[in-house]
């Protein structure tokens, strides 16, 4: 039984590796960085003196790939998930508030006390637009009546899944967030947030796991080049290393699209990108929060999502290219004036906050875009591609990642 070498630390690759690990596969992962988890990380902020996440992300139960993924490394427990889908908002240009609670089956649009101010019934048959909408179509043209149910629903959901303006983003992966949350019953809507940090959810159970299966986990690894030969990737060239690769070895590159397309000229990849805007307040003192989950939604503001962790507000914009080139004393101040309102503590000046710009958080999903996103398999016989921007159907999401991973991982063992 050869090695199957995996270039790439990030979820994907760890994905990756746990699977194959799982299976009784001879495992390599090899990670550029000092650390694994890509995007998908905790660290300790000097500014902040508290430990916080590079972003926020909130899974859902029915995000059936990383509910496995967390349960194989023996972390599922590591994260809050209250009894049922609740969603609280608030619309701060008319500081209206409400929680937004569906239940299992299509029944809860009949519930006033459930279904979000101003929409009826009816306008929720609206979802069957995504079941037609034309492969070209972006979001904004599927809904292009708004109301609403527009501008509190589909356009808060669309960019917080794509992560992309919803004038380009394309409408045909709205559906899968659509399906695989709403359209699964009560237990699947339930959201998941991170006890403690990312790391320490996905990454460090991760490779506490993979210790344990005997993996071989190598940091500050940069692959340089790849060796081909006969239609097949023959080595690895890490610059003062090189690994030759044995006839039964497997290799999966999980890497971002554009050190993709540098190891393998040709290759058809996504390369717009849309980037993500993060602050992280560190409160005076915990503010009194009414419900299980710990965020809100934020509408009418610069501020999109903040999630509430101790002492810690943390904030989210996403498809943020109109903010991302702004000084973080401008934006300080406006986020910290939606963080006040939302989370309804006193006025006065912003409390320390660390403001993390990601200016390549995803590729921008267009339906131009869509269409450059490759398979996992390739032209070479024992080379395998993995990563949240390969075509694995879903959003460029943690979701989309530990899916590729895992696709990968079958796909390198049948081979």
């Amino acid at each position: 039984m050869g090695v199957i070498h995996i270039v790439g630390g990030g979820l994907a690759g760890l994905a990756a590796a746990v699977f194959l690990a799982k299976s009784g596969r001879r495992v390599a992962l090899y990670e550029a960085s000092d650390h694994a988890g890509g995007r998908c990380r905790s660290y300790v902020d000097a500014k902040l003196g508290r430990r916080v996440d590079n972003g926020n992300h909130l899974l859902f139960r029915g995000n059936r790939e990383a509910l496995r993924y967390l349960e194989t490394i023996g972390a599922a427990d590591r994260f809050l998930c209250p009894p049922e889908p609740a969603f609280p908002f608030i619309d701060l240009e008319t500081q209206e508030r409400w929680v937004v609670r569906p239940s299992g089956g299509p029944g809860w649009v009949f519930m006033p006390s459930r279904r979000i101010p101003g929409t009826g019934p009816m306008d929720y048959l609206a979802a069957l637009r995504l079941f037609l909408a034309s492969p070209r179509a972006s979001v904004a043209e599927t809904f292009a009546d708004g109301g609403p149910l527009y501008r509190y629903f589909w356009e808060p959901l669309a960019i917080a899944s794509l992560n992309t303006p919803v004038e380009k983003a394309a409408a045909r992966l709205l559906l899968p967030v659509l399906l695989r949350i709403f359209g699964r019953g009560r237990e699947a809507a339930r959201p998941m947030i991170a006890r403690e940090g990312l790391s320490e959810s996905f990454v460090d159970p991760a490779l506490a796991y993979l210790a344990q299966k005997g993996a071989t986990v190598h940091f500050t690894h940069r692959l340089r080049r790849l060796v081909f030969a006969d239609a097949r990737v023959s080595a690895l060239d890490f610059g003062e290393q090189r690994i030759a690769l044995a006839a039964e070895d497997r290799l999966i590159l999980a890497v971002p699209p554009s050190n993709a397309a540098d190891l393998l000229p040709g290759l058809s990849v996504p390369k717009a990108t849309e980037p993500i805007l993060n602050a992280h307040f560190h409160l005076a003192e915990a503010p009194a929060w009414p419900h299980a989950a710990p965020f809100i939604g934020v509408i009418g503001g610069l501020a999109q999502w903040i999630f509430l962790r101790g002492r810690v507000a943390s904030v989210t914009v996403s498809a943020a290219d109109r903010h991302i080139d702004a000084p973080s004393d401008v934006l300080i101040p406006k986020l910290w004036a939606d963080v006040s309102q939302a989370l309804q503590i006193a006025e006065g000046p912003p409390p320390p906050c660390r403001v993390i710009k990601e200016r390549r958080a995803t590729f921008s999903q267009t339906p131009e875009a869509i269409a450059l996103r490759p398979k996992t398999r390739t032209k070479h016989a024992n080379l395998f591609l993995a990563g949240d921007w390969t075509d694995t159907g879903l959003p460029a999401t943690i979701e989309s990642a530990i899916s590729s991973g895992r696709q990968a991982a079958k796909a390198a063992m049948k081979r």
